[in-house]
């Protein structure tokens, strides 16, 4: 399949993009949640293989094909295994259909103004290229927004263009991804400003420089209609931010053009003791229920 199939499915979004990039610092909460207590492992390397089983046991789930999933988005060492022989990211889009993308962050430097920015990637050039080789199609980096500080929330906006645009060298397609906290008094503020720095960046990008964007769901539906709506974005995601999966579905199903982009919403519900058979049925509803309020907005 070509880059342009990937980014035809992608821009038509009829579904959702899974969010299974769980990274070091994040992986055991996400395996507590699975069932998996950190006394039934001792050490990274056997952490680490216990992740790449459930998302391989996700993956190759019945329900999770392009059908209603679109795209995935993989930690480091999840694009460096295999399953069932097969590179992550190849297995993805050959046997299911699903566009593969890759979390490329190093995670968040210390608060300051109110933001978060992304800690310095001086590898990054060399993790492109492997990923490239590897089949990726696109790339996502999170940084953090905690006040409607218009001079922090231009400072997030600022680093994760440039570092977009670092990206798109490579052939790559950036996600970008400024998240709001969602329990912040002033998230309301903090979204009118970050909207208006998107769009600054996405005027100032060039006929070939084209973005995705992963934001958090606004107080105020069709807020980012403006970024949805522009030449330069090929989709809008959501993240679910820490609300629940009712309510993710909900206000996302609010949006007009915004699709899913889920990850402890997505494994909600999922457990290591499940049964194949309960364990693929729990998932096929989450991915409906999900699915359907990505194609609602």
């Amino acid at each position: 399949m070509t880059k342009t199939s990937q980014t035809d499915q992608i821009a038509s979004a009829k579904g959702f993009i899974a969010a299974l990039d769980q990274s070091g610092g994040s992986t055991p909460k996400a395996l507590k949640l699975y069932g998996i207590e950190e006394d039934a492992y001792s050490g990274d390397d056997e952490m680490f293989g216990l992740i790449h089983e459930m998302r391989a046991r996700i993956i190759k789930s019945p329900a999770f094909t392009g059908d209603k999933v679109v795209g995935a988005i993989l930690f480091e060492r999840t694009m460096d295994g295999d399953i069932d022989g097969m590179p992550t990211a190849q297995y993805l889009w050959d046997k299911r259909g699903v566009v593969p993308f890759l979390k490329v962050d190093k995670g968040l430097a210390d608060e300051e103004g109110g933001v978060q920015v992304m800690k310095p990637m001086p590898d990054l050039d060399a993790l492109l290229e492997k990923a490239v080789s590897k089949g990726i199609f696109g790339t996502k980096m999170r940084s953090v927004i905690s006040k409607a500080d218009k001079a922090g929330v231009d400072r997030v906006v600022a680093q994760q263009f440039e570092v977009g645009k670092q990206i798109l060298g490579h052939g790559l397609v950036p996600i970008i991804e400024p998240e709001v906290t969602i329990s912040i008094s002033d998230k309301a503020e903090a979204e009118e400003m970050l909207r208006d720095a998107i769009l600054a960046q996405l005027n100032a990008l060039s006929d070939d420089q084209n973005v995705m964007l992963k934001l958090t769901l606004p107080e105020v539906d069709n807020l980012y209609k403006p970024l949805v709506d522009h030449p330069r974005v090929i989709t809008v995601v959501a993240l679910s931010g820490g609300y629940s999966r009712e309510e993710a579905n909900d206000r996302l199903s609010r949006q007009t053009g915004m699709i899913a982009s889920f990850s402890r919403a997505l494994t909600e519900g999922l457990s290591a003791q499940q049964s194949d058979a309960e364990f693929d049925a729990t998932l096929a509803g989450t991915i409906d229920e999900i699915y359907q309020a990505s194609v609602s907005g």
